[in-house]
Parts: C-alpha cells; sequence; structure tokens
C-alpha cells in the first residue's frame, strides 16, 4: 500500500524558512509528476511546486524565487525548501503524487507563518 508521509510543518516567523518533505512509502512505480498543494482557511487548494519525472519544474507566481522544489528519486521523496516565509504563506501543505495509473495524497502538514 502507497503511502505519502509529509514532515517539517510547523511554525515559523515572517522572514523565515522551512523544509517540507514527503516521503512515498510502498511500491510505486511510473511517477509523472511531484507536487505540493496549499489550502489556506477559506480558499481553496492551490498548487504551489510541481517537479516532472523529466525534471521540468514549475512554481506558482506568489512563491517565485522564494521556494524550491527537489526530488531524490532513490529516496522516492519531494522537498520544498520555503524562504522569506509570508504570512499569507500559512496553510495546510500536502503532498501528490501523480502516477501512469492514479494520484496518491499526503495528509498534510501545517505551515504557520507569523507576522
Amino acid at each position: 500500500q502507497v503511502q505519502l508521509v509529509e514532515s517539517g510543518g510547523g511554525l515559523v516567523q515572517a522572514g523565515g524558512s522551512l523544509r517540507l518533505s514527503c516521503a512515498v512509502s510502498g511500491s510505486i512505480f511510473g511517477i509523472n509528476a511531484m507536487r505540493w498543494f496549499r489550502q489556506a482557511p477559506g480558499k481553496q487548494r492551490e498548487l504551489v511546486a510541481s517537479v516532472t519525472s523529466s525534471g521540468r519544474i514549475d512554481y506558482v507566481n506568489s512563491v517565485k524565487g522564494r521556494f524550491t522544489i527537489s526530488k531524490d528519486n532513490a529516496k522516492k521523496t519531494v522537498y520544498l525548501h520555503m524562504t522569506s516565509l509570508r504570512p499569507e504563506d500559512t496553510a495546510v501543505y500536502v503532498c501528490n503524487v501523480e502516477t501512469i495509473r492514479r494520484q496518491y495524497w499526503g495528509q498534510g502538514t501545517q505551515v504557520t507563518v507569523s507576522s
């Protein structure tokens, strides 16, 4: 059974940094893309960053230059390094993995940025 286990969330002051990790446990193959979404209270889920199997990387405009997505194929782990955090980055961050057959979702990790 495939599970996505996220870690690294927490409370940080504005301007600070956090690194989120999402490790895939279980047998998985045919990964097309690994993504980070976030959802703030009262707002729709938003795609923050994605990295494809070929290495293409995309970011939502609001995090460009501040967030970096990366992956370690051997460890089946995707990371989100967040710097210069702002209060508006506060949200539950959720990992997503898309394979040729289906998508998998993590349980989410809370990131809170205080002003």
